[in-house]
């Protein structure tokens, strides 16, 4: 059906100045990023093009900046440092349009490594745990390479492909990346019980995955008939998928399904999603499309924030000038949410950094981003308590955040806001 070949020779296809595209998150294709690594003394000006990976990015080591650059469009961990080392630059983009700069040629891609599962009797792999942009990415790239693994579940949706899209092929055995999530603390659990209660049976949620997000799922066991339409997922759904609380029963599209361009979690997620036609995995550009979304009434968008000011900015991308790590997808859930019948859109948050800095401020730290704007964020959670800012007068909205600041901080940003708008 397909012949193998070593990672080393498929991708001597990779050639100077090339823009090369990563399968994201827990489908990094490894064993092909370091075998064109390896490369990196015949390579010049190669743009590495990507989302959030898991794992090691051997290619971002700022010695080896003449061999490759990296282009995030969501900056992860493992490749924030390369744009202070200027290895590294950040392109602003919906995640709903990001398949739109491929389809339209307006980032030129020339080879895509992706990470698919065995085929199957009649040719076809699944892309597994993560679709996003790769589907775009396979039919407008010049070359497609295929690390092949048996331990790549078998995920249903629009993420299959036959292996006649495919012009390399490498096998592999290994187990895919495990992103592990700690227990909520009290801050956090304060904040998943605030959220949780805004939360009504029948809603469809949207999350990503991390603690708050998981202290919210721990207290919806008692919830009825909820859906899941989702960028992202991890193994706090798992329970509630099997416990009948998430049944996708009253959403508006994918009924009786639970809808997500790409997961990762531990295995026990991996094994689950296998062969499993309740989780659909389709592309970011219909997962995230605001005329999509909101068509499931009470959707339920919960996001969070480095810093909120009291007018309802919400900065999600940046710590003031320095680029920490993308849009994302939370303007094409935001906004959905706030369309969709009895909907609502959440920004989630501690009330204080880890350093004890407040996250409600009288006026966003110069250079931040804008990622939510004032006029689209509906409520403010942090473990103080809720603010519905939705309809607020400017005046309003500061008497509502300041309540849920930290009380250490409350009367200096009520002041220092109204200092500078006199000033």
């Amino acid at each position: 059906m397909y012949k193998a070949i070593s990672a080393e020779d498929a991708v001597k296809i990779i050639k100077s100045n090339d823009k090369v595209y990563l399968q994201a998150a827990a489908a990094v294709p490894q064993v092909l990023i370091n075998a064109m690594t390896n490369r990196h003394e015949e390579l010049r000006n190669v743009q590495i093009c990507q989302l959030h990976t898991e794992g090691e990015a051997p290619y971002a080591n700022p010695e080896l900046k003449d061999s490759f650059h990296v282009n995030s469009f969501f900056i992860g961990k493992n490749v924030r440092h390369t744009l202070k080392a200027g290895n590294g630059s950040y392109t602003p983009v919906f995640l709903s349009e990001l398949p739109l700069l491929f389809k339209r040629n307006i980032v030129d891609l020339q080879v895509a490594l992706i990470h698919v599962s065995v085929p199957d009797k009649h040719g076809y792999c699944s892309l597994g745990v993560s679709v996003e942009a790769t589907l775009a990415a396979i039919d407008n790239a010049d070359y497609v390479i295929a690390q092949v693994n048996k331990q790549m579940p078998r995920t249903h949706g629009a993420g299959i492909i036959h292996v006649s899209e495919i012009n390399a092929f490498v096998e592999c055995d290994e187990p895919l990346p495990i992103h592990a999530v700690s227990e909520p603390n009290e801050i956090e659990s304060k904040i998943g019980n605030n959220v949780a209660g805004l939360i009504d049976d029948k809603s469809t949620l949207q999350m990503g995955i991390g603690n708050i997000p998981n202290a919210v799922l721990s207290r919806l066991t008692n919830h009825k008939d909820l859906g899941l339409h989702t960028e992202m997922f991890s193994d706090g759904v798992i329970d509630l998928i099997l416990n009948d609380v998430i049944n996708g029963n009253y959403k508006g599209i994918n009924r009786g399904r639970a809808l997500t361009t790409f997961l990762m979690g531990s295995k026990r997620l991996y094994d689950y999603v296998d062969d499993n036609p309740f989780i659909e995995m389709r592309a970011s550009d219909y997962v995230n499309d605001v005329s999509i979304i909101k068509q499931n009434p009470r959707m339920v968008a919960i996001n969070s924030a480095i810093e909120v000011d009291v007018t309802g900015q919400v900065c999600a991308d940046s710590i003031g000038a320095k680029m920490y790590s993308g849009v994302g997808g939370q303007m094409d859930f935001i906004r959905a949410a706030s369309l969709s019948e009895g909907g609502k859109a959440i920004i989630a948050l501690p009330s204080v950094t880890g350093k004890g800095i407040s996250r409600i401020v009288p006026s966003l730290k110069p250079g931040a981003g804008v990622v939510t704007t004032r006029s689209h964020v509906h409520y403010v959670v942090t473990e103080y308590g809720v603010a519905n800012l939705y309809g607020k007068t400017i005046k309003q909205r500061v008497k509502a955040l300041t309540e849920i600041a930290h009380p250490d901080f409350r009367e200096s940003i009520e002041r220092d806001y109204f200092n500078l708008i006199r000033s």
